[in-house]
């Protein structure tokens, strides 16, 4: 019996690192699920080659370059949800316009920015080099910044960065070299 009982527990070892080893291959199979912003890179990286290949003729990752991230970003316009008043509108300058008018919709700044930086980030990861990256181009750096003034301007609020808040360092009463003496 204590024979038995020994070979029992050799093969119950050996079980248990069989279902360990089959745990670690359904745990690769199944990756965690993605965050949010990584399903988002995913998703435009997905919708940025569908625009290339529906392009006559069809457009290779390794021939693109600033001008079709251009287009893309004008192309992406039409299905954008913010109202962008021209020069002759009469609202135009208003931030918050009294009424409706037959000004285009357009694509808000700060999406087309974080879309780019998504883009950029999901070229190198897909084996892109950053000195070749369309994304990181000057030319589209000058469109971003072009597209956020006159976003501004339609709307009568002036683009100002942001600061880098500083975070106040905290003193601490005993910790202090110098004690203030009161009198």
């Amino acid at each position: 019996m204590s024979i038995n009982k020994g070979k029992e527990i050799a093969e119950g070892s050996s079980r248990s690192r069989a279902v360990a080893a089959a745990a670690a291959v359904v745990d690769q199979q199944n990756p965690p699920p993605l965050s949010r912003y990584e399903s988002q890179k995913r998703r435009d990286w997905n919708t940025f080659g569908q625009y290339l290949r529906n392009q006559r003729p069809p457009v290779a990752l390794s021939q693109c370059n600033a001008n079709y991230v251009l287009d893309f970003l004008r192309y992406l316009d039409q299905f954008g949800k913010t109202k962008v008043h021209l020069q002759g509108c009469v609202f135009f300058g208003q931030p918050e316009p009294p009424g409706p008018c037959t000004c285009p919709l357009r694509q808000a700044w700060g999406s087309l920015d974080a879309l780019i930086g998504r883009l950029r980030a999901a070229y190198e990861e897909n084996g892109g080099l950053p000195e070749t990256n369309p994304f990181a181009s000057g030319a589209i750096r000058i469109y971003l910044r072009e597209v956020r003034d006159s976003q501004a301007k339609a709307r009568g609020i002036p683009y100002k960065k942001k600061k880098k808040k500083r975070i106040p360092l905290k003193s601490n009463e005993d910790s202090s070299s110098f004690p203030i003496q009161q009198s």
